[in-house]
């Protein structure tokens, strides 16, 4: 089959760090164009300001991936839904979840894929926790997800925006996750987010989940966190505790540890071709679902101005 014609809208970090090598390491995609205002070009890849640029100036292609802030992505998806382009949404897959799901009929009723990825679903661990739980029953579950924002986002302004999510930018990777390793579904019971003085999105939440048979999950999520990084998810279970840490990469058993080789975007890319082959889409919003919830149910508070 001929590849797969890609187009990367945006080209920052995420999409040069992961997007460009995964999708060069998987035969069946081409990288035919980038679109991005500002951004140095690729070399020997042609380059457009806009999306409405590369319809009308630029090569055929088949497929976007959108790597844009999520605020922006909604136009821009609908642009290439129009044309009859597939379309891969970096996490979170948009602004809102109304408009996740218009774009989702919009790709059905062109007979187009869409694809809400979600990359930490495709850690080396996150597939063996998910088989081993499946046949447990989980007493309890917490998340401790605490980063240094200045490392991992330095002066993008975006994630302090309404629609950037401040923390839950990393935190709804921890619940794509455990959203996904759960056998059953999950619900928010209580929350507070602590938003800087001086920004419109929250530097830390604690937050308590329940699922459908009553077990307590608790999620610990701080953007201040210095030293060492917590990237993990732990769950008790009536056959002992996992525990999925950096980030998913390593899980850890009753019977012993085990590290693999994390191979997260070329997961994604795998799954999208799958995808786009098949004639499906993949919009699974729950992560996004619980984080509109604790936007909508939880308590604020106020803390002491952030500054990068």
């Amino acid at each position: 089959m001929d590849p797969i014609r890609i187009a990367i809208v945006g080209l920052g970090k995420i999409a040069r760090d992961q997007h460009i090598p995964a999708i060069r390491g998987n035969g069946n995609f081409d990288i035919a164009a980038t679109v991005s205002p500002h951004s140095p070009p690729m070399e020997g890849i042609p380059q457009f300001a806009s999306i409405e640029e590369l319809l009308e100036k630029g090569p055929a292609v088949d497929a976007v991936a959108l790597c844009t802030p999520p605020q922006v992505r909604y136009d821009i998806a609908v642009s290439a839904l129009k044309a009859g382009m597939h379309v891969f949404l970096e996490k979170p897959p948009g602004a809102t979840l109304a408009e996740v799901e218009a774009l989702k009929d919009r790709a059905d009723k062109v007979g187009v894929t869409l694809f809400a990825s979600w990359h930490s679903r495709f850690a080396a661990g996150v597939a063996p926790a998910r088989a081993w739980l499946a046949e447990r029953t989980v007493k309890s579950a917490k998340i401790i997800w605490r980063e240094d924002v200045r490392e991992w986002h330095p002066g993008q302004e975006w994630i302090w925006q309404p629609g950037g999510l401040g923390v839950f930018d990393p935190g709804i990777n921890a619940l794509s996750i455990i959203t996904h390793i759960l056998p059953r579904p999950m619900f928010l019971k209580d929350a507070t987010l602590s938003l800087p003085a001086n920004r419109a999105a929250p530097i830390a939440a604690d937050i308590d989940f329940q699922d459908t048979a009553g077990a307590p999950i608790h999620m610990d999520l701080d953007w201040r966190q210095t030293g060492p990084q917590s990237w993990d998810i732990i769950v008790d279970t009536d056959a002992g505790e996992l525990k999925l840490s950096s980030g998913g990469a390593v899980l850890s058993l009753p019977s012993g540890t085990e590290r693999n080789e994390d191979l997260e975007y070329a997961g994604l890319y795998a799954r999208f071709a799958n995808l786009v082959r098949g004639g499906r889409s993949d919009v699974d919003v729950a992560p996004m679902r619980l984080v509109a919830d604790a936007f909508l149910r939880g308590k604020r508070a106020t803390v002491e101005e952030f500054h990068d």
